[in-house]
């Protein structure tokens, strides 16, 4: 049966024993040997001090965490699952952004992507499933969470302190998921839930359908626990980007020279802006079969399938205000050199039509095993493999038609909004008037630029665990010596990417002169329709068109079709469509192969009040990568007097390129914890702990801008990039006062060396020539090891539960980095999060159930240098308000409401110079969720 929240007289709670057993196997050593990588081992238990309550939803859930934290053997914060098959929120990121410390990256559709720790970046930080690593689609290590339902999980620990039996590659913290064991709770229950949600800003709705279902046979020795979940979303997200040059020379005032003020100006270049469609379709299996034939032996078998379908289509309009003679007037100027405003002619605006076609599956499929020979000593396995495959190779486009004549517009900044825009066509008249009436349509734009790409990425994780437990009980100079853990893991990661492109050949560009040829003229119908979108760029400021054309792709492609053979005006060769098809780029494509040994052993030891571990875990890995490189010979632009002229680049012959790197770290590691006090506990650890560079950060892959006249090589990786290391120490003061609450206090410092980074190498002579012979400077990007940094941060938490049902819980971190890059003070730790505030309020009572979350992380460095501006780019603090009430009918059956982003709240990143121009703008609008559940 599911526990569930039942007032006897007098206001008083019984606890089930039920609810016991499983409160006890969540926080107690049989799920550490279960999931030997990640649970924290030889913890001793503690006196909860907790009251006889048992209760299901939100308080539970809390209840549950607040116990874990309390008898983990180092600094941690959990959430566990209000009930079976019924995680906290929607988004298992989202619930952990509630946690102490933690923050979160949003995907289109405002969906928790990724997660920080201690304000640490993605890459800093290490997500597994039941001590698992799991593979993901990203070109990184970085989890993706919106590929898991959180309805197959039971919990989730953040453990922010290390232990040399949890598997290493975390610096920020470890985080630690869980699913549901059957024979935890024997007996058949489950659950069955669907919802139905609406956004207001979009007005698209969606719909899932989960359940889960659990029982225990042949006298509970085995256990059976199955899980589903099908979901449906349509969403929007409204966004902009911009990109900005510098070292511009303009003559401001006309006096036909520049002047001191007119040298080196900093104007953009380009300016997108529209909204990304997504048809989210997500469905997962996940299924555990679990064997207990008696107190000594143990197996489960574990299962779990997804499959995410999440097309997207993004509409755009783009403009191109390159700085031109003759071309700009008006032009306004602020006092930090940057151009504010102007008046242009010849400007071209296009209208863009990008889609991603991201279909992942991802599998994972484990074998667990423990065995106790004798009363002394426990051995346990774990074996698993993981996969993730996306399957877009050559299935994305990026298909742009401009106006077939030149228009004329103003610019003006608006403050840190976005600008106020207004663009005249050639025959007179406004384009955002003309789009919102319907009025352009074949006859007034031609092709521009096709771009065909997308990848074909693999990544599948093999791992072995073999460890065990020797029980000491041994008394040695006043100390009990409890136990001694030991284990050797093996893991084998291989990542590829197949990267299909049309730009490295220029196939894409080729129709950039034809602009002047009309789809019409051609018999082409492209255009399918014109629309308006409703409540466009909410608080984004500025005039912007908010009216796009949806493309006929594949009639677009039709059109192009019927210029096979005519002269190409950029390049005097004929028109071909086939050299516009994608083919395999093998500068951006990669093999990864990464091979992990390690061996550890720890010892657990006690006294009368305390407890403590120490252990050292030897890590040996070793990297190979493969990729190819291809130098550009000649770059020159056709005609250099007309901006929107194409450029012609030639490139040398792809080369294959291999490199190998290896390394070995000893990472040693002790914590304790001692209770001086009724009620009172102080942690204190001290570790060497490491985490590694992406994957994609070890592939030597390349990208250049050279096709679209912009002189920047983005050199994406390198074999030889060191792993990460940092020198941490870790302290916690904790104050169970009542039951069910506590008051917490947690500082931690950590020294890292050879984080990576992105350095900016300007004016480099490659070999480059144009067509006058010339040397063609460019600026290279790419990522190396900075010297140092280090992270200081304080957490405090609060969480409070009364009896007569309400409750609070509330978070505040606060962090202080520095990084330190060639010998020099770059500026702070890029992507860490200088404060993150949590609080949630709740009541929870009879058949009711509230509760309210406000998360907020405040402005965060994201680069150091943008961009290869030497400016760096900053993300602006963000609000997330979520709230839920739910209404027990009937037993088992209930009724629930859910808002989400409450506050109507955007994402903005901005230059930090001046007033602040923006670079990034993403709104996702506000979502109602409605639901009905019913468990048995």
């Amino acid at each position: 049966m599911t526990p569930s929240l039942r007032a006897t007289p007098g206001g008083r709670f019984a606890l089930h024993p039920v609810a016991v057993a499983a409160l006890m196997s969540l926080a107690g050593p049989a799920l550490a040997q279960m999931a030997p990588a990640d649970a924290p081992a030889g913890t001793k238990e503690t006196d909860t001090s907790l009251t006889r309550v048992e209760v299901v939803g939100a308080r539970a859930s809390l209840e549950r965490s607040l116990t874990l934290k309390r008898n983990a053997a180092g600094v941690q914060d959990s959430i566990s699952a209000t009930e079976l098959g019924r995680f906290p929120d929607d988004n298992v990121a989202d619930s952990l952004s509630h946690i102490t410390g933690v923050a979160i990256r949003r995907a289109p559709g405002g969906e928790g992507l990724s997660v920080s720790v201690r304000g640490l970046g993605p890459g800093y930080s290490l997500t597994t499933l039941n001590g698992r690593i799991l593979a993901t689609d990203g070109a990184g290590r970085d989890f993706a969470f919106d590929v898991l339902p959180a309805e197959i999980l039971s919990g989730a620990d953040v453990i922010k302190s290390a232990q040399a039996s949890n598997t290493e590659g975390a610096i920020g913290g470890l985080i630690a998921l869980r699913t549901a064991r059957p024979l935890d709770q024997k007996g058949q229950r489950g659950m069955v839930r669907l919802d139905a949600d609406r956004n207001q800003m979009s007005r698209l709705n969606g719909s899932k359908l989960s359940g889960v279902w659990s029982n225990s046979f042949a006298g509970d020795t085995v256990g059976v626990l199955l899980g589903a979940v099908v979901q449906h979303r349509k969403v929007r997200t409204d966004m902009a980007e911009y990109t900005y040059f510098r070292d511009y020379d303009i003559d401001v005032n006309g006096n036909g020279q520049i002047d001191a003020d007119e040298h080196k100006l900093f104007t953009t270049c380009c300016m997108t802006f529209g909204a990304i469609m997504e048809d989210k379709r997500r469905s997962a299996l996940s299924g555990t079969l679990e064997w207990r034939p008696s107190a000594a032996l143990r197996s489960s078998v574990d299962l779990l399938a997804t499959e995410l379908k999440s097309p997207q289509v993004g509409y755009r309009q783009a403009y191109y205000p390159d700085y031109a003679e003759g071309r700009w007037h008006d032009v306004q100027v602020n006092s930090d050199g940057m151009v504010t405003g102007m008046a242009m002619n010849d400007l071209v605006p296009e209208l863009a039509n990008i889609t991603t076609d991201r279909r992942v599956r991802t599998r994972m499929l484990g074998w667990a095993g423990e065995w106790k020979p004798s009363d002394k000593l426990t051995l346990n396995s774990d074996l698993y493999v993981s996969t993730s495959r996306r399957s877009s190779g050559g299935n994305d486009t990026y298909v742009v038609a401009d106006l077939t004549a030149p228009a004329s517009a103003t610019w003006k900044a608006d403050g840190d909004a976005l600008p106020r825009l207004s663009v005249t066509l050639p025959g007179g008249g406004d384009l955002a008037t003309a789009l919102a009436q319907g009025k352009l349509g074949n006859a007034d734009f031609g092709p521009h630029y096709v771009g065909l790409r997308g990848d074909n990425l693999k990544d599948r994780v093999t791992g072995i665990n073999l460890g065990g437990k020797l029980a000491l009980d041994a008394r040695w100079g006043g100390v009990t010596w409890d136990a001694l853990n030991f284990g050797i893991s093996a893991t084998r990661r291989q990542k590829s990417r197949d990267t299909y492109d049309n730009d490295f050949t220029n196939g894409s560009v080729q129709y950039s002169g034809s602009e002047a040829t009309s789809f019409a003229s051609l018999g082409a119908d492209v255009l399918q329709r014109q629309f308006t979108l409703p409540n466009y760029m909410p608080k984004a400021g500025g005039n912007v068109p908010g009216s796009f054309l949806a493309f006929d792709v594949q009639a677009y492609l039709d059109a192009l079709k019927k210029l096979d053979g005519k002269t190409n005006p950029a390049d005097g060769t004929p028109f071909d469509l086939n050299k516009t098809l994608p083919i395999l780029n093998p500068m951006q494509s990669y093999r990864v192969q990464e091979n992990t040994t390690a061996a550890f052993v720890q010892a657990d030891l006690s006294g009368d009040n305390w407890n403590a571990d120490f252990g050292l875990r030897l890590v040996r890995t070793r990297t190979q990568a493969q990729s190819a490189t291809s130098n550009i010979l000649v770059t020159y632009q056709v005609d250099p007097t007309v901006p929107t002229s194409a450029f012609i680049v030639q490139y040398s012959d792809p080369q294959a390129v291999s490199d190998s790197g290896h390394y070995t770290q000893a990472l040693p590691s002790a914590n304790i914890s001692w209770q001086f006090a009724h009620n009172w506990q102080l942690r204190a650890g001290a570790a060497k702990t490491m985490a590694r560079p992406g994957v994609d950060q070890l592939a030597p892959t390349r990208s250049d801008g050279a096709a679209g006249g912009i002189d920047v090589i983005t050199v994406s990786g390198d074999p030889k990039l060191k792993p990460y290391s940092a020198r941490q120490l870790d302290a916690s003061l904790e104050w169970y006062y009542q039951p069910r609450s506590a008051l917490t206090l947690a500082v931690f410092s950590k020294r890292i060396r050879n984080f990576v980074t992105q350095v900016s190498d300007r004016d480099l002579d490659l070999g480059t020539k144009d067509d006058h012979g010339q040397p063609v400077l460019f600026t290279v990007i790419h990522p190396v090891n900075g010297d140092r940094a280090s992270v200081s941060g304080v957490e405090l938490g609060w969480q409070h539960l009364w009896d007569n049902g309400f409750g609070v819980r509330a978070q505040y971190t606060r962090n202080r980095s520095r990084s330190v890059v060639n010998g020099q003070y770059a500026g702070p730790l890029e992507n860490v999060a200088p404060a993150t505030t949590s609080l949630g309020l709740l009541y929870e009572r009879g058949p009711w159930s509230t509760n309210l979350a406000w998360d907020r992380t405040q402005s965060t460095v994201v680069a150091n240098d943008a961009a290869g501006l030497g400016l760096r780019s900053i993300a602006r603090p963000l609000t997330w308000v979520t709230a839920q009430v739910s209404y027990e009918i009937t037993k088992g059956f209930k009724l629930s409401l859910e808002g989400r982003n409450l506050t109507n709240s955007v994402e903005r990143t901005d230059l930090e110079i001046g007033y602040r121009p923006p670079l990034n703008y993403s709104a996702y609008g506000r979502s109602i969720t409605v639901g009905a559940s019913y468990a048995f």
